[in-house]
């Protein structure tokens, strides 16, 4: 092939690219106005009339991955409701939650290079004479953990931006394979409780290991084995999808 053709072709590419990004440009804020449409509906049927969203980042890009803010008063179960309900909408790329007043000053008094080690070892402090309780063989929630999920909020605040670890673990009593899917369970519950109160749901991955690591010292079948832990497995700055990216979703 000669240099001129390949030129010719090249040139070709570019222009088909060009034009097709002048598409999506045009045709972004359509898009996004019927996200908006769509996920106000969402949130209404869910409850959550007063939680307010934003299709845009901070730096004023359109993105399919909304922002949801306000709604503090509601019940962190509602809140968790409302933001499934949008994340589970066709074309939806995720959904974060802006920080509430309480925990963005919480951010704002850790400095970020120390964030990672400090909120770590501070949610440790909490959990360490406490625990996050269960119904028996079950991933719901006690009531009379709610002060204490909030203090866990709080305290993974200065995070927000890393990728925060929530990992269940169980007793050597019982079916392993029961176990497990329940170290599981327990800890997506707990994954929701903190995006009910304004913990970014992009930065949260919750895991089960069933039995696998007791706490060292202690029997396997101990029912102090049965906990949440968390841990800060990596710091990644946010970078939001613009949806006048082709293949963004």
């Amino acid at each position: 092939m000669s240099s001129h053709r390949l030129a010719l072709i090249l040139a070709g590419a570019f222009a088909t690219a060009v034009i097709a990004l002048g598409g999506e440009l045009a045709h972004g804020p359509k898009v996004v106005a019927g996200f908006e449409a769509q996920a106000r509906a969402a949130l209404d049927r869910a409850g959550g009339s007063a939680i307010a969203i934003t299709f845009r980042t901070p730096q004023g890009w359109l993105t399919r991955h909304p922002e949801l803010s306000g709604g503090d008063s509601l019940d962190p179960a509602v809140r968790a409701r409302a933001a499934a309900a949008v994340a589970a909408l066709p074309g939806i790329g995720g959904v974060r939650w802006a920080l509430s007043r309480n925990l963005a000053v919480a951010a704002e008094n850790t400095a970020a290079e120390d964030a990672p080690l400090h909120c770590q070892g501070d949610v440790e402090g909490i959990l360490k004479a406490r625990s996050i309780r269960f119904g028996e063989a079950s991933a719901a929630i006690d009531p009379a953990s709610s002060e204490l999920l909030d203090e866990v909020a709080g305290a993974l605040a200065p995070c927000v931006g890393s990728i925060i670890a929530v990992t269940g673990h169980t007793d050597a009593a019982g079916d392993e394979a029961a176990n497990l899917a329940l170290s599981i369970q327990r800890a997506e519950a707990v994954r929701a409780a903190l995006i009910g109160r304004g913990i970014p749901a992009d930065g949260l991955r919750a895991a089960g290991l069933g039995s696998k690591k007791p706490v060292p010292g202690l029997d396997p079948r101990d029912p102090a084995n049965r906990r949440i832990e968390f841990s800060v497995i990596a710091t990644v700055p946010l970078r939001p999808t613009p949806v006048d990216t082709p293949g963004a979703g």
